[in-house]
């Protein structure tokens, strides 16, 4: 970002406040940010404080009050390397999606020749309605980056989506941006994702804990890259943000097996993030089990081992990456995983370590390829070990090409 030229526009929307974290990230990280605010923001931060952030004035009109000056949008167009729209409220993006120019921020739209991204802030019900959704559609087809909003208790005091993404997000994806040109770009990656449940009757399964996170941030990760990207995802609540992810909903190790083996024969990597069942029930019942006896046993066959199929049939210039969840011996049972596998490298991590492994935001990892040579990170979050994963990928494969 060292360096951009930054818009950063600003509307009315209770999140308007984390304009200013926006805005102090920017200049953190060596951008030339000018802010622009439409007349409704001011009514949730002052321009003051936008504009000591940013150390530029804060336009929000064509004529600047104190100088009559004009605020010239079409050279603030062709000024700006990216226009940020972050919070975008629901009025602002039915102006940008129907080409209406009422101020100053949506004229700089129609005049910036840059890439544009929005990052929408509002209530759940809101973003829902279909009028929202048309809009955002509209915008999409535009070519304008949608930074999707995130979860969790709203201004209304409802739970729902809605809520401005976070400063650090925007900062990732911003980052990304810049840093890439979209190195993966015809780069076709599969990865796996989540657990898989083992039916032992219409209402009970054997599963584990695993929440998807770390493959879904992969699956966003290389889509942002410029990679098409196929996701293969157990039963998980989580979804991908990114829409350029084409995801293949499964259930079972059988169902991820056969997934697996079908998209992996066009992939060029194949990442193997899902926690997979090492066993599922001998036997299947069609109707649900009563409980008449004090103990009940489920005899157990194992499943194939998806990530050895691959290892098999995997081609001189195919990539597969495999991950290693352990508790003891950690490096010596990921060093034998990866020679039994065939893998070009094993992504590690541990239950020792706090903050790694199932259902948490963060993980620590560990890379070992082929050669045995060992990388280890620190403790980040998912998002930041996606791109530290596919960073050691693209690595690798420039020196083996």
């Amino acid at each position: 970002m060292r360096g951009k030229k930054i818009i950063l526009g600003v509307c009315g929307s209770i999140s308007a406040y984390k304009a200013a974290l926006i805005t102090r990230t920017l200049v953190k990280n060596g951008a030339e940010v000018r802010v622009i605010m439409t007349e409704d923001a001011k009514a949730f931060i002052t321009p003051l404080s936008l504009s000591t952030l940013s150390k530029n004035p804060v336009l929000s009109s064509f004529q600047a009050s104190e100088t009559g000056e004009w605020n010239n949008h079409v050279a603030l167009g062709l000024w700006a390397d990216l226009l940020l729209i972050a919070p975008a409220s629901a009025n602002t993006i039915a102006k940008l999606s129907n080409g209406l120019c009422d101020n100053l921020l949506t004229a700089v739209y129609l005049s910036a020749r840059c890439p544009v991204f929005v990052a929408p802030a509002m209530d759940h019900d809101m973003w829902l309605h279909p009028a929202t959704q048309r809009n955002i559609h509209q915008l999409k087809e535009d070519k304008v980056h949608i930074i999707p909003p995130e979860s969790g208790e709203l201004a209304s005091g409802l739970i729902g989506e809605g809520r401005l993404a976070e400063p650090e997000q925007i900062e990732r994806i911003l980052n990304v941006h810049f840093a890439k040109q979209h190195p993966l770009v015809g780069k076709k990656i599969m990865i796996t994702a989540g657990p898989t449940y083992e039916p032992i009757d219409p209402v009970r399964f054997i599963g584990n804990h695993s929440s998807g996170k770390m493959g879904i941030a992969l699956a966003d990760y290389a889509a942002l890259l410029g990679a098409e990207v196929q996701l293969i995802l157990g039963p998980s609540r989580l979804r991908p943000k990114n829409e350029n992810v084409k995801v293949e909903h499964v259930t079972s190790a059988h169902g991820m097996l056969r997934a697996s083996l079908h998209f992996a024969q066009e992939a060029d990597w194949c990442i193997m993030a899902a926690a997979v069942s090492d066993y599922t029930p001998q036997q299947y019942s069609e109707t649900k089990i009563k409980k008449k006896e004090k103990d009940f046993t489920v005899e157990m066959k194992k499943t194939t081992d998806i990530l050895a199929e691959l290892g098999k049939s995997k081609r001189d210039e195919q990539m597969l990456i495999g991950f290693a969840l352990e508790t003891n011996d950690e490096i010596e049972h990921a060093k034998k995983k990866l020679v039994k596998k065939n893998l070009d490298f094993i992504v590690l991590n541990s239950l020792q370590d706090e903050g790694a492994g199932f259902g948490h935001d963060t993980n620590k990892i560990t890379i070992i390829d082929r050669e045995g040579e060992q990388t280890p990170y620190k403790l980040k979050t998912k998002w930041e070990v996606a791109g530290d994963i596919l960073n050691f990928a693209i690595k690798r494969e420039s020196k083996t090409i």
